[in-house]
């Protein structure tokens, strides 16, 4: 189930948040809201989306209140797989702080880890940068935390202790450019503690097949068989 539940015109309206301005970019009136982005405001952020504008034409910067805001910001997925896993998420991208929780359920107990990488949201006007935007690549004030906890299916609860990465995305970012491009000149590769894990290139298509019958499931609100909508054995 997905629905458009805070975004776009409608909603706006009816919440009073909305805007009338279809780019924050040298519109005055999008100085005072506190959605918008000014990406000339921020130095990574300029040099990655608005100097890039372009070469792939994306614009970052548009009122998420203006009438053409179609797609789902609030959603809940339920997936069963062949092996008789099942799978449960469910996505608020209106959410006033940043992270998510990932719980996974076996014959041995429950894993839990979460991740909160702002702990609060704070309004940025006109000139005063985009807090909180490019994950990890400065400390911020409201910076969250994060946990993973063991809880056997016989015993109390463990927590587990873990290294937390640097950099972007927790040290993500630079491990996975670095496993796919290689290391730049000069600098030593970034390894991480569960490189043996990493996805390959038909992990990234199962999950890519997992997003495409959800939006169907979500146009029709019948279920939704992978191998019948990708018409062919994965």
């Amino acid at each position: 189930m997905g629905q458009l539940a805070f975004y776009g015109a409608e909603n706006g309206a009816k919440s009073g948040w909305a805007r009338n301005y279809q780019r924050a970019r040298d519109d005055p009136s999008a100085a005072s809201d506190p959605f918008a982005i000014h990406l000339e405001d921020e130095p990574s952020l300029k040099a990655l989306y608005a100097n890039a504008e372009h070469i792939d034409n994306y614009h970052r910067d548009m009122n998420v209140f203006a009438d053409d805001i179609t797609i789902e910001d609030d959603m809940s997925v339920l997936v069963k797989y062949a092996s008789g896993a099942t799978m449960t998420y469910h996505l608020h991208a209106y959410a006033p702080w940043e992270g998510y929780r990932v719980m996974f359920n076996g014959d041995q107990g429950r894993l839990e880890l979460e991740v909160v990488e702002s702990a609060y949201r704070v309004p940025v006007s006109k000139g005063g940068g985009a807090e909180g935007v490019t994950h990890g690549e400065k400390e911020l004030p409201n910076a969250g935390s994060a946990k993973i906890t063991l809880q056997k299916l016989w015993g109390q609860k463990e927590d587990v202790p873990f290294e937390v990465g640097v950099g972007g995305h927790g040290g993500g970012d630079d491990a996975m450019l670095d496993q796919i491009f290689g290391p730049r000149p000069g600098v030593a590769a970034a390894k991480t503690s569960v490189e043996r894990l990493s996805a390959n290139e038909v992990d990234g298509a199962l999950a890519m097949a997992v997003g495409l019958a959800t939006n169907e499931s979500f146009k029709t609100g019948q279920l939704v068989e992978i191998r019948e909508l990708l018409g062919r054995e994965l």
